[in-house]
């Protein structure tokens, strides 16, 4: 049934104000993605120069870390999964639950157990909605993350990983995990944001097979008081620093795609606003004609009953 101009009309005003709402959500989003890529790009060189560190103490000391060691037969591995925490992101936090299923998949194939842990709302209301256990989970943080949570979750993955009871976060916790994964959005570019699923534990820190230049060597160091005691304190560290790292991209990549999903709902709002008017137009001209037909139609009938009665 076709719906008369006011209602029309009133679709319009709803529609502009929702408009409203997603242009100031993109305006918002495009405002803090700066910020989140100027966070990561800091970030960048403290990871980069840790790395180098735990490499040439790996590579010159010859010290075997419980951190790095390959087990023999891996029968139980751990996935740290980094959605978001609020909607309105377009794909992003669906894309990252994808990848996250196809490692599961494919970890099980390989005959090993998975247990999930997750960064962000949105991944925790799916797999509590299809009822799957979560061992645990971090929000409220997705868009800004800090350091102290990825601390916090580097040392919970990593007490996993190394079975230690009086480290565990918390009662009930899967203990003794053989690997470690971790899957987040890597920020490409402002179009490109891509799931990426990486190997976090045991440890794999290689400097490449290529001849280094003056500017890759490795530094010396002189360890006090053991090469041992150092990996024991730089390791953590490390893995903390990338899992800081990993939100950092994923704080971009859900502002990004945050920013297109809201400039598409402006766009869709602006062709439908466009197509309401056109529809009121045509709507008003149609009651219009209407009238004009019924006062032209009564003028007729008048004249012919006056031409009747004379």
């Amino acid at each position: 049934m076709a719906l008369s101009v006011r209602e029309y009309r009133a679709r319009i005003k709803s529609t502009e104000s929702m408009k409203k709402i997603t242009r100031a959500m993109e305006l918002i989003a495009a405002s803090r993605i700066i910020k989140a890529q100027q966070r990561a790009q800091a970030a960048a060189p403290y990871a980069r120069e840790l790395t180098r560190a735990v490499s040439a103490v790996a590579t010159y000391s010859n010290v075997d870390h419980a951190l790095t060691q390959e087990p023999e037969n891996p029968t139980r591995a751990a996935i740290l999964i980094v959605t978001s925490d609020r909607g309105l992101a377009g794909a992003y936090s669906s894309n990252v639950i994808k990848e996250a299923e196809r490692l599961v998949e494919k970890l099980k194939g390989e005959g090993k157990e998975v247990d999930l842990y997750i960064s962000g709302r949105k991944g925790e209301a799916y797999y509590k909605f299809r009822q799957r256990p979560v061992v645990q989970a971090w929000t409220g943080f997705s868009d800004q993350p800090t350091y102290d949570v990825a601390a916090d979750i580097g040392s919970t993955l990593i007490a996993a990983f190394l079975g230690d009871d009086e480290e565990a976060p918390h009662e009930g916790a899967p203990q003794g995990v053989d690997e470690v994964h971790v899957v987040y959005t890597r920020f490409r570019s402002m179009l490109s944001q891509e799931p990426t699923a990486v190997r976090l534990l045991p440890l794999e820190v290689v400097e490449g097979e290529e001849r280094p230049t003056d500017e890759d060597l490795l530094p010396l160091y002189e360890f006090e008081p053991s090469p041992a005691e150092v990996l024991d304190s730089l390791l953590p560290r490390y893995v903390q620093s990338r899992i800081f790292f990993a939100l950092l991209q994923a704080a971009a990549s859900e502002l990004a795609a945050r920013q297109k999903a809201m400039k598409s709902a402006t766009d869709n709002a602006d062709e439908l606003i466009k197509k309401y008017k056109r529809i009121a137009n045509q709507a008003r001209q149609a009651g219009i004609t209407q009238e004009i037909s019924e006062i032209v139609g009564g003028v007729n009938a008048l004249a012919d009953a006056q031409a009747g009665s004379e």
